[in-house]
C-alpha cells in the first residue's frame, strides 16, 4: 500500500501526545454514563471503566475484536508471541469483552485468545462465532444444522481452552436451516452449560425476531461507523425494542476513521481492502470531507479520530458495545480514551446535521439492511 502526504491529527501525533495513549482524558464530560467508575493503572493514571449491558450480559463498554491478529486477514498474521501481550494488555486496561470466530484463520485466532485468555479466564466475556464447513482448512460454505453446531461447539472449547462461551453466535445465516432451529439448538447447548448467551451476525430484523422467540438473543453484530449507517434502517431499533445489544465492528470504517488513509492511499490487488467498495480511490477521495469533519470534531473535543469515531457510535444508543480491532496495545489504549469523550443531544445534532450533507461511495443500500447477508 501506498501512502503520500499524510496530513491531519492522526495516530501518529496521538502517540505524542500522551505516553499512555489516552489523548481525550483531559476531555470534560458532558453526558457521563451512569455506570462509568474510573480504574487506577500502573502510573497513577485513571482509565474510566465503564460496563454496558448485551441483554443479560454485562461487558466493557468497549471490546477488542481479534479477527486480524493470527488469520492474516488484514494485515500479515502476526506472531502470538506479540500478540498475547496485547491481548493481556488490554485486560489490564479494563476491556473483559474478547471477539473472535472459528472462521478466523481458520481456528487460529481462536487458539490465541484461548491462550491468552486462560490464566484470566473468569474475569473476562469470550464471544465466538459458528457456522461455517471446513475443507482442508478452507472455508467451503455455510452450515448451520444442528450436529454441525455441536461439533463446532466441541471444537471452539478446545482451542478456547474453556468450558462455556459466553456469547455464541450465529456467524452467518445457512439458507438452508431455519434460523428457529439454529436457536433451538443454542438453547440445548445453553442448557447443558457449553453455551452462556446467543448472538446474531448480519441478519435481518425479521430474522433477529425470530431467533428471539425461540432463545433469547443477547447481542447482533454488523458493520457500524459514520460512514457505514445502514444498519440504522430498524436493525439497531429493534434490537433496543426486543433488549438485545448491538456490537458494531468497523467503527474506524477499517482504519480510515482512524485518519490511517488518505486520498492518495492505494491497494495492492493481494489486499483484502481492495476488494471494499469505499476503498476505491474515487470512494476515498469522495470521503475526505468526512473524515476532515472528524478531524474538526477531535480538535474540539481534545481527542483523536478514532476516539471521534468511536465516542460517536456508543453515543447513539447505551446499548451499544463496538470491537474494534488492534494489533497494537497502545492503538487499545487510544481507544479506551474514547470512554472519557461525551457528545449532549445538540452536539450529536449539529454533528449529524454536518456528516449528512457529504455523500457516500461504496456503502451499502438502506434496503440491505433488510436482508440477511
Amino acid at each position: 500500500m501506498k501512502n503520500e502526504n499524510h496530513k491531519g491529527y492522526g495516530r501518529r501525533a496521538f502517540a505524542l501526545k500522551s505516553i499512555l495513549g489516552l489523548g481525550g482524558m483531559a476531555v470534560a464530560s458532558t453526558a457521563k454514563a451512569a455506570s462509568t467508575d474510573f480504574e487506577h493503572v500502573g502510573n497513577g493514571l485513571t482509565l474510566p471503566n465503564e460496563k454496558r449491558k448485551l441483554g443479560d450480559l454485562e461487558v466493557s463498554a468497549i471490546g477488542l475484536g481479534c479477527m486480524s491478529m493470527k488469520s492474516g486477514s488484514y494485515n500479515p498474521p502476526r506472531d502470538k508471541k506479540e500478540m498475547i501481550p496485547v491481548i493481556r494488555g488490554a485486560v489490564d486496561l479494563g476491556v473483559t469483552f474478547f471477539d473472535t470466530a472459528e472462521v478466523y484463520g481458520p481456528f487460529t485466532d481462536e487458539e490465541l485468545v484461548g491462550e491468552a485468555l486462560e490464566p484470566v479466564r473468569n474475569d473476562v466475556v469470550i464471544a465466538s462465532k459458528f457456522g461455517f464447513d471446513f475443507t482442508n482448512g478452507d472455508r467451503a460454505g455455510r452450515n448451520s444444522k444442528p450436529e454441525h453446531i455441536k461439533k463446532a461447539v466441541e471444537g471452539m472449547l478446545k482451542r478456547l481452552r474453556t468450558d462455556r462461551i459466553d456469547l455464541l453466535y450465529l456467524h452467518r445465516v445457512d439458507p438452508k436451516v431455519p434460523v428457529e432451529e439454529v436457536a433451538g439448538v443454542v438453547k440445548e447447548l445453553i442448557k447443558e452449560g457449553k453455551a452462556l448467551h446467543f448472538g446474531l451476525s448480519e441478519v435481518s430484523p425479521t430474522t433477529i425476531r425470530k431467533a428471539h422467540a425461540e432463545q433469547k438473543v443477547a447481542a447482533v453484530q454488523s458493520e457500524y461507523s459514520l460512514i457505514e449507517r445502514v444498519l440504522e434502517n430498524q436493525v439497531i431499533d429493534t434490537c433496543g425494542e426486543l433488549g438485545i445489544g448491538f456490537v458494531p465492528w468497523g467503527a474506524v470504517n477499517r482504519g480510515f476513521l482512524a485518519d490511517k488513509f488518505n486520498e492518495y492511499s492505494r491497494f495492492s490487488e493481494d489486499s483484502r481492502f481492495s476488494s471494499v467498495p469505499y476503498f476505491t480511490p474515487e470512494a476515498i477521495k469522495a470521503h475526505m470531507p468526512l473524515l476532515s469533519l472528524v478531524r474538526e470534531w477531535a480538535v474540539r473535543k481534545d481527542a483523536t479520530p478514532s476516539q471521534i469515531a468511536l465516542a460517536w457510535v456508543m453515543a447513539q444508543k447505551p446499548y451499544i458495545v463496538p470491537i474494534p480491532g488492534t494489533t497494537k496495545l497502545h492503538h487499545m489504549k487510544e481507544n479506551m480514551g474514547a470512554l472519557s469523550v461525551k457528545f449532549t443531544s445538540e452536539e450529536l445534532k449539529e454533528f449529524r446535521t454536518a456528516f449528512e450533507k457529504i455523500p457516500l461511495v461504496g456503502v451499502r443500500e438502506p434496503e440491505t439492511a433488510l436482508i440477511d447477508r
